[in-house]
C-alpha cells in the first residue's frame, strides 16, 4: 500500500505563521460573544465594561450594632456630664445594615452603651455626624466602571458584580473544540485492556488542554481507520465546533487517513514540522473553520497542541496579538549530562530541576514520544534549537518552566539509584512540608554519585557493592571521591537508609524451577543498566560463580529501574531478573533471594545542615513512611537517619 508522504517540512515557527496568516486573511479567527448569568461568571472574559446599576449600599445604613442617634445632642457628653437617653425620643436600637434615617446621623457602639434600663441609657462621649454609618453609594455609586473590557472574572468580581445589580454579563463565548481520536487500535478507558489494545488517553487530555485555556473541549467517540467513518466524523464535528482538532491518522504511515479526509473536505497548508517530538502535524481549514491534526504518541501530542493549538486558542479567549504569543517562563540551568541531537530538528527534551547550592541543575528524564510519565514529572522542558547537536554535560542551557519559578528553587534534587520508596518519600514531603519538595531521577547509583561529583545532585541515593570488601558504599565513596580527599577528610556524608532484599525474580509458580545464580543461563535474562548498584552485585555473583556475562541471555539487555526489569518478567518479554522483593511483591512475581544490601544516600558534608536535607531525614525517620514500606515488605530500617561522616 502507498504510504501518505509528508508536505515539505518546515520549522515550526514558520509553519505557524504561515497558518495564522491564512486564517487571519480569511478572517476565521472571530471572538464570539455572549450573555451570560454572572454567578456562573468565573473564569470568563469580559468583551465590554460593565457599569453599576444601582448604589450600594442603596440606602444610609447602619455600620455597626448599637444605637442611632441625633449626633448633636451628643456633644457635650463626658464622664463628668453623662448624657441621658431615651428610647422612642433619643435613640433607636439598630443592627449593622438597618437602615438610618433623620433625625439621626450617627451610631454609637453597643459597647459604648451604658445601660439605666431598658428605655433609658447613658453616654460619656460625643458623637460625630456619619460616625458608624455607610452613606448612600459609599462603596459603589450607580454608573461607576465595576470591571473593564477583557478582564479574567474572578470570585471578588462576582460579588461586586452582583452587589451593583449586574445579573447578566456580557463576555467572550467560549470557543468550542471538536475532539476526533482516531484508530483501529485505541479503546476507550477500561480497568483491565486485553492485549493489543493502546487506551485512548490523548483526547483526555486535548479536552482538559482545551478547557485550561478558557475554551470548551468536546470529545468524540472514537473513529476507526476507515476514510469515510473519518470524513463523516470530521463534517459532523466542523457542523458543531469552532476548530477540530484530529488525533493521530497525520502520520506517513498506510492506515493514517486524516490527511486524505482533511484534503477532500478542505485544504492542508502544513503537514509535518521539524520539531521532535511532534513532527506529523497538520494544519487546515475546512468550510472555513481551522482543522488540527495532531500525532498520535502522547508527548508529540502535548507539544504541538503547546505550539500551534494554545496560542490560537489563547488569541480567542482575550485581546493578545495573535503573533506577539506571551511566551513561557523560562530560567537557565546545568544541565547534568550530555545530551545529543539530530541536525533535522527542534527537540524538547523533558529535565527534572532542581537547585544544588547556588545554581539550578536540570536532568534529563526518557526522551521517547510515547513516555507519558516522563511530562509527568518533569519540571521542564530543554529546547534543542534546529541545526543543533545538542549540549555537553554542565553546559547552562534555557529551561522552559512547566511549573512555578519559586517551586523549582525549594527542590531537593536527588539522583542516583531507583526504589519505589523514593515515590512515597516525595508523597509524603509534598503533604508535609510546604517549604521543600522532593525530585528524583534514576540513573543507577554510580551515574549518581558522579554527578555528586559535578555538583549536580544534592543527595544521591546508593547501593554499590565492594567486591574485596563485602561493604556497601563507603569503599566505593572513598574511591570515587579520592582525588578530592583534603588531609584525611573525604567530605563526603553517607545517611544510613534501608536494608533492603535482592534477589531473581520469576513468574508466578517458577516454572523453569530457577533457584540459584546459575540457572540463569537457562532461560532469558533483562539486565539493570551499567552502573546500578544491582548490575554491580550481579555482577559480582556472576564472578563468584565462574559465570561468563556472554553464558547470560540477555545480559545486554538493559532497563533502568526495578519495576521496568519486572514488567519485562511479568510481560514474557524475560524469564528472569535481579531485582528488590517489593517491586516482585507489586507485580505478584515469586522471588528467590540472594542477599541484603544496603540502600543510603550520599551527599556533600557541607549540606548537611541544609533545611531540605533536614526535612528528607525527618520523613526516611517517620513512622509514617516505615508503615508504607512494611505493607510493600522487604525492608529493614534499625539505622535509618545515621550520619556517617567519610
Amino acid at each position: 500500500m502507498k504510504r501518505n508522504l509528508y508536505l515539505k517540512t518546515m520549522t515550526a515557527d514558520a509553519a505557524y505563521k504561515l497558518y495564522v496568516d491564512v486564517l487571519l486573511e480569511r478572517n476565521i479567527l472571530k471572538r464570539k460573544t455572549e450573555i451570560i448569568k454572572t454567578e456562573d461568571s468565573l473564569g470568563r472574559r469580559t468583551n465590554v465594561a460593565h457599569f453599576a446599576k444601582c448604589n450600594s449600599p442603596l440606602f444610609t445604613a447602619s455600620a455597626m450594632d448599637g444605637i442611632c442617634v441625633d449626633s448633636k445632642i451628643t456633644k457635650n457628653a463626658s464622664e463628668e456630664n453623662p448624657v441621658i437617653l431615651k428610647l422612642g425620643v433619643d435613640y433607636k436600637i439598630v443592627d449593622t445594615g438597618d437602615v438610618i434615617k433623620s433625625p439621626y446621623d450617627a451610631v454609637i457602639m453597643a459597647e459604648d452603651v451604658i445601660e439605666i434600663d431598658e428605655q433609658t441609657v447613658k453616654i460619656i462621649e460625643p458623637a460625630v455626624t456619619w460616625q458608624n454609618v455607610r452613606p448612600i453609594g459609599e462603596d459603589i455609586v450607580e454608573k461607576e466602571m465595576i470591571i473593564p473590557s477583557n478582564h479574567k472574572i474572578t470570585a471578588i468580581d462576582i460579588g461586586a458584580l452582583m452587589a451593583s445589580g449586574n445579573l447578566e454579563l456580557s463576555v467572550y463565548k467560549k470557543t468550542s473544540v471538536g475532539i476526533i481520536p482516531t484508530g483501529d487500535e485505541i479503546i476507550n478507558p477500561v480497568d483491565k485492556p486485553k492485549e493489543g489494545d493502546i487506551i485512548d488517553s490523548n483526547s483526555y487530555m486535548i479536552k482538559a488542554l482545551v478547557n485550561s485555556c478558557g475554551a470548551y473541549g468536546k470529545r468524540y467517540e472514537i473513529v476507526k481507520d476507515d476514510l469515510n467513518l473519518i470524513k463523516e466524523a470530521i463534517k459532523r464535528a466542523v457542523s458543531e465546533n469552532d476548530i477540530v482538532i484530529i488525533n493521530a491518522g497525520s502520520s506517513a504511515g498506510t492506515e493514517d487517513f486524516s490527511k486524505t479526509a482533511i484534503k477532500e473536505l478542505g485544504e492542508i497548508f502544513v503537514h509535518g514540522v521539524s520539531i521532535k517530538p511532534g513532527k506529523p502535524v497538520m494544519l487546515g481549514i475546512i468550510d472555513n473553520k481551522p482543522i488540527i491534526g495532531l500525532p498520535g504518541y502522547p508527548l508529540s501530542t502535548y507539544l504541538a497542541f503547546d505550539i500551534f493549538v494554545k496560542p490560537i486558542l489563547d488569541y480567542l479567549n482575550n485581546s493578545k496579538n495573535i503573533l506577539e504569543i506571551e511566551k513561557d517562563e523560562t530560567i537557565q540551568a546545568k544541565i547534568s549530562k550530555r545530551i545529543v541531537s539530530s541536525l533535522k530538528y527542534q527537540e524538547f527534551v523533558r529535565v527534572k530541576v532542581g537547585s544544588v547550592g547556588n545554581e539550578l541543575i536540570a536532568a534529563p528524564l526518557n526522551r521517547g514520544a510515547a513516555s507519558q510519565m516522563s511530562m509527568v514529572r518533569a519540571d521542564g522542558l530543554l529546547v534543542i534549537p534546529q541545526n543543533s547537536e545538542g549540549y555537553e554535560a554542565s553546559d547552562v542551557v534555557n529551561i522552559k518552566l512547566l511549573k512555578k519559578k519559586e517551586d523549582i528553587y525549594k527542590t531537593l534534587l536527588c539522583v542516583g539509584s531507583h526504589d519505589v520508596l523514593l515515590d512515597i518519600v516525595t508523597d509524603i514531603m509534598e503533604k508535609k512540608y510546604e517549604d521543600v519538595s522532593f525530585s528524583s531521577t534514576h540513573v543507577g547509583s554510580t551515574a549518581g554519585l558522579m554527578a555528586l561529583k559535578r555538583n549536580e545532585t544534592m543527595i544521591v541515593p546508593t547501593h554499590l557493592l565492594d567486591e574485596e570488601t563485602g561493604v556497601y558504599n563507603i569503599p566505593i565513596l572513598k574511591t570515587i571521591f579520592e582525588d578530592v580527599k583534603k588531609g584525611d577528610k573525604y567530605n563526603i556524608t553517607l545517611i544510613k537508609g534501608f536494608k533492603r532484599t535482592q534477589g531473581i525474580v520469576v513468574k508466578k509458580g517458577n516454572p523453569l524451577n530457577i533457584k540459584t545464580i546459575n540457572d540463569l543461563k537457562n532461560g532469558r535474562f533483562v539486565n539493570r543498566q551499567r552502573g546500578s548498584g544491582t548490575r554491580v552485585l550481579f555482577d559480582y555473583l556472576l564472578k563468584k560463580n565462574g559465570i561468563e556475562s556472554n553464558e547470560i541471555d540477555g545480559y545486554d539487555k538493559e532497563m533502568a529501574t526495578h519495576m521496568a526489569v519486572c514488567s519485562a518478567v511479568y510481560n514474557d518479554e524475560a524469564d528472569f531478573c535481579i531485582a528488590i522483593k517489593p517491586t516482585a511483591n507489586t507485580l505478584n512475581l515469586d522471588f528467590i533471594e540472594i542477599g541484603e544490601e544496603e540502600y543510603d544516600f550520599a551527599l556533600w558534608t557541607k549540606d548537611i545542615n541544609d533545611y531540605k536535607v533536614s526535612r528528607f531525614i525527618d520523613v526516611i525517620k517517620s513512622k509514617e513512611l516505615h508503615m508504607e514500606l512494611d505493607k510493600l515488605t522487604g525492608y529493614k530500617y534499625d539505622n535509618v537517619g545515621e550520619i556517617i561522616n567519610i
